[in-house]
């Protein structure tokens, strides 16, 4: 099981990411538009900059919703290659079973 500040810290970026997702998402476009201005693009950098470290969606991290192991962790599933495997061998996940052959 992860720390819990560590979890609470991501859920923090999730919500600060979401807050800023509109504003980053302009202001990306802005700087990447090679139509614009130098002095735009410059400016829309500063902007970018000038948002919360942690508004970047690059910054989040996937975690097991479970655990909150952040390595390990299956998109699909949203859930750690550990847990995954003990819900697998339950039956709890319908369409996986255990490989044979």
């Amino acid at each position: 099981m992860a720390k819990v500040a560590l979890i609470e810290r991501e859920l923090k970026r999730e919500k600060l990411v979401a807050k800023f997702a509109k504003k980053h998402a302009e202001l990306k476009a802005i700087a990447n538009d090679s139509k614009r201005s130098e002095e735009e693009r410059a400016a829309a950098r500063l902007g970018l900059q000038k948002l919360p470290r942690n508004a970047n969606p690059t910054r989040q991290r996937n975690r097991c919703e479970i655990t909150g192991r952040p390595r390990g962790t299956f998109r699909q599933f949203g859930l750690g290659r550990a847990k995954i495997r003990e819900l697998a061998f339950a039956g709890d996940i319908p369409g996986i079973t255990k490989a044979s052959w």
